[in-house]
């Protein structure tokens, strides 16, 4: 007879299980207009996530509201199974606690279209800043951590330069090595490689797919659909706002159920 599992085995079970993001019939609204109606989807811990679609599509937005950038007007975000708690009904519902904000932030890395990164800091110190003054973390530990990750992304003799001396594919890969630095339980990309050149987007697609042969929980806004197929366990196609068509991407790039999906695809010239 097999033995009942103890406790804390069947917590750390759950744990796993848990999805890191989970949004359940998300509404959001500019005014009158709305750009998410009612979309529901989870990353699960290890996967990647994700988002294709036309521009206005909603992709960008909903990346916006799982990191409480913006506020939603109705539906649930979830984060390890905690849901985000509000004041306020539509559009004057806001997050009601501001600790559980900062903490789901921390946790939730966002890689911005145009890195965002500080002019008047060193790669080096735009890399440290998060986990020095959010985290406060010792200062030689963060800076250890730091140079290991910018070694990881392939610019580790860029260290002590300023932002504006680097390419627009360095300067992404130091927003991804800020992102790291933090120690997130996910990473959130937005456009990642849009604004590069493509022989710059290759350098920032190879850290993309390191990363996920490493297993991490990434949700990925983009318009690179062979990243995308590469990449994903899960990719969710938006239209207008909504869920058009989800599924593996073996399926949804060979196999589209949809018309809407299967004109985007033609369009994106991916067969």
């Amino acid at each position: 007879m097999t033995p009942d599992p103890s406790p804390a085995s069947a917590a750390t079970a759950t744990a796993a299980a848990t999805p890191v993001i989970e949004v359940r019939d998300l509404h959001k609204a500019y005014g009158p207009l709305e750009v998410i109606r009612g979309v529901s989807l989870a990353a699960p811990r290890g996967h990647v996530v994700s988002l294709i679609g036309s521009s206005g599509s909603g992709k960008s937005t909903l990346l916006r509201c799982l990191n409480l950038l913006e506020p939603s007007q109705s539906g649930e975000i979830l984060f390890e199974g905690e849901p985000v708690l509000w004041r306020g009904e539509g559009h004057d519902r806001l997050p009601a606690d501001r600790a559980q904000v900062t903490r789901i932030r921390t946790n939730l890395a966002m890689v911005f279209q145009q890195f965002n990164l500080w002019a008047h800091m060193t790669v080096l110190q735009n890399v440290m800043e998060a986990p020095l003054t959010v985290l406060r973390q010792p200062r030689p530990e963060v800076e250890d951590r730091a140079r290991r990750l910018l070694d990881k992304v392939g610019i580790g003799d860029k260290a002590d330069v300023w932002p504006a001396q680097l390419s627009g594919g360095q300067q992404q890969r130091a927003a991804i090595a800020r992102a790291l630095c933090m120690e997130p339980r996910a990473l959130l990309f937005d456009e990642p490689t849009s604004a590069l050149d493509p022989e710059l987007q290759n350098e920032v697609v190879r850290v993309i797919k390191d990363l996920a042969a490493e297993h991490r929980t990434m949700i990925l806004v983009t318009h690179d659909m062979r990243l995308a197929e590469d990449v994903s366990d899960h990719v969710v196609f938006l239209h207008q706002g909504g869920i058009e068509e989800a599924g593996p991407p073996a399926r949804l790039f060979r196999e589209p159920r949809s018309d809407r999906l299967r004109q985007f695809l033609s369009a994106s010239r991916v067969h």
